[in-house]
């Protein structure tokens, strides 16, 4: 049997329906406490900035930070959201966040289930794709 030595990435024309890289991101954030990862939630499906947000269980963070090694209790928040919402969505992060630079990471989606990612683009008021 032969391992494959690369993976190809589908294109228009032998794309499988679920495969659409423009529709959805990730953004994952961390927030120091519980009150605030729920705030920063609540209010970004408000904006309509994120059709979704799971704030998870509280983690232990370690990281380096201004030459000293740092460490403490965050609360992870990953947020659903359309392309052109990302920049809108970071921005508000930032506006709320304590941290002077807050871990925001954009994941690219390569695909989902239709229907999903077109509800996902309703929800943030973007053009479907």
């Amino acid at each position: 049997m032969s391992t494959p030595t690369s993976f190809t990435w589908p294109t228009d024309t032998n794309a499988p329906a679920w495969y659409n890289p423009n529709a959805a991101v990730l953004v994952l954030t961390t927030a120091p406490g519980g009150l605030l990862a729920k705030r920063l939630a609540h209010e970004r499906g408000e904006e309509r900035v994120a059709a979704w947000a799971q704030v998870g269980a509280t983690i232990t963070a370690m990281y380096m930070w201004q030459g000293n090694l740092e460490g403490g209790d965050e609360v992870p928040i990953s947020f659903k959201t359309s392309p052109v919402c990302a920049d809108r969505l970071i921005q508000r992060i930032r506006e709320m966040h304590p941290y002077q630079v807050p871990e925001v990471l954009v994941l690219p989606v390569v695909g989902g289930d239709p229907a999903y990612l077109a509800w996902l683009q309703e929800q943030t008021g973007a053009a479907p794709v």
